[in-house]
């Protein structure tokens, strides 16, 4: 059953005196909005202005100015590839050519961007260059109020999770690759080390509720009987 986010949303931005003609850009397939509220799911980023905040900025400012050429590259890549193909080199093959796998982590994807979507209206954190112009960043055009948690870090963790569970021959390269592609976002300068370990909370709960629910569990084993199919190492 799909579950529109819409009302969760509007609700949020109510209590945040916001507008009410947010609209829901992502679903809900398998959880439930109750089950993701941001106040029993993660804790509150720091305060604006905070002495934490303030080192988290220079943590940013630092780790871009140390960062190699080739490192900041893959940052940019990683900005403008938010698909469970981030895991392709990892694994040596194009999963969109597998089309149950592909399908499955989609739907991981919608899962954890709809859960990433009421925790971002909810908390309504600034982004670092939001706050601290001088960072670089690899946003184009700014949504500076949706920085925790990320949404790419979501995909990342919550994806990989499942992966790692299909291949769980190759899970530690699996999960290596989540991890670098959500501390890219750190070297992109669009969000703060919070952040990121808020979607590594987000994206590993929306995960592991998925795989406990049988009507997922079918489309896992389909997904995994494709895999041994195709000969994908890891299985």
């Amino acid at each position: 059953m799909q579950r529109y986010l819409g009302t969760a949303l509007l609700a949020a931005a109510l209590v945040l005196g916001g507008s009410p003609s947010i609209a829901a850009p992502h679903l809900l397939h398998y959880l439930t909005v109750d089950e993701l509220r941001p106040t029993l799911v993660l804790p509150a980023p720091p305060a604006p202005g905070s002495l934490e905040e303030r080192g988290e900025l220079a943590e940013i400012h630092a780790l871009i100015a140390a960062a190699p050429p080739a490192r900041l590259d893959q940052a940019r890549w990683d900005d403008a590839h938010e698909t469970p193909a981030l895991f392709d080199r990892t694994l040596g093959v194009t999963l969109e050519t597998l089309p149950l796998t592909w399908a499955l982590l989609r739907e991981v994807q919608e899962e954890g961007d709809a859960a990433a979507d009421v925790a971002k209206l909810y908390f309504h954190r600034t982004r670092p260059f939001g706050i601290d112009p001088s960072i670089p960043n690899c946003a184009k055009t700014g949504k500076p109020l949706k920085s925790y948690p990320s949404g790419h870090a979501t995909l990342g963790y919550s994806t990989g999770f499942v992966l790692a569970h299909l291949l769980p021959g190759r899970s530690a390269e699996i999960l290596d690759r989540a991890a670098d592609y959500a501390t890219s976002r750190e070297y992109c300068g669009v969000h703060f080390p919070t952040d990121v370990e808020a979607s590594h909370v987000l994206g590993t709960l929306v995960a592991s509720k998925l795989m406990a629910i049988p009507a997922f569990r079918v489309k896992f084993d389909a997904a995994r009987q494709e895999l041994i199919a195709a000969h994908v190492a890891g299985v």
